[in-house]
């Protein structure tokens, strides 16, 4: 199990944590997850398709229950619903594989609606946050097109783009990476580590970062703690000098996917 890293309280906290699966409720997909998020870590969780990573996040960014044990976030039991608690929520940020984005809205708006939902802005009010972080993300040639009229590449962005609108302090990424051509990926890599480091988006504070992943050697520079997920366990490796080490065999499956997919 890993220990806070820092001398602040645990961001993320899970205690005997089954995660049933978000298609079928009744479906038990990993059992007795412990696992401790401090601030300032940067988490890479691999497993192969079909391992539940996207369920598994699912449930840490408090879109659905634990079947079982105790999960919380800045102490705050999770999921979160009342409205009264719902401002800890929002400190909590997610990307969807794929983006997940509105079709009927066009990118600059599908950005916009953090600010818009949670903080009841128009769109003119709006514009001025939007237009910087278009910017930032370098989306702004395509700020009034429609997800539709760009590719995964640009659709990924969009979704990170989305959830940095309310300036999380943990942001959850579901599959970065997946499906995106070699020069997107330098970006997504140098973008997070940028992340977690301290963006002048954030006022140069880092944000804790727990990404999943198909393969874990794209991450071997930048992450600090790694994990994989392996026949309904939650495994803690470490280091990347403890997955370069370590001899299970689901870190050397992901090592060789990594090798055939290069």
């Amino acid at each position: 199990m890993s220990e806070p890293s820092g001398t602040d309280r645990p961001l993320l906290e899970m205690r005997g944590v089954s995660v049933s699966a978000m298609r079928d409720q009744n479906t038990v997909i990993m059992e007795n997850v412990d696992w401790t998020v401090a601030a300032g870590d940067f988490w890479v969780i691999g497993g192969l398709q079909g391992a539940g990573k996207s369920d598994f996040l699912l449930l840490a960014g408090g879109l659905m229950a634990p079947v079982a044990g105790t999960y919380s976030f800045r102490e705050e039991k999770m999921p979160i619903f009342e409205d009264h608690r719902l401002r800890e929520r929002l400190k909590l940020g997610f990307v969807f594989d794929g983006g997940q984005l509105l079709n009927h809205l066009t990118i600059a708006e599908n950005i916009a609606l953090p600010l818009r939902y949670h903080k009841n802005l128009g769109i003119e009010q709006a514009r001025a946050e939007v237009q910087r972080m278009l910017d930032l993300t370098d989306l702004a040639p395509w700020a009034d097109s429609t997800p539709g009229a760009v590719g995964r590449n640009w659709q990924q962005r969009v979704g990170l783009a989305r959830a940095l609108m309310l300036r999380p302090e943990v942001l959850l990424l579901d599959n970065p990476l997946g499906g995106l051509d070699l020069r997107h990926r330098g970006w997504w890599l140098n973008f997070l580590s940028e992340l977690s480091s301290g963006h002048e988006w954030l006022d140069k504070k880092p944000v804790t970062l727990v990404v999943t992943a198909d393969d874990l050697p794209p991450w071997r520079k930048r992450a600090r703690q790694f994990a994989v997920l392996k026949e309904k366990r939650f495994v803690i490796i470490g280091s990347w000098d403890d997955v370069e080490k370590a001899t299970d065999e689901r870190v050397q499956d992901l090592l060789a996917f990594a090798a055939q997919a290069s």
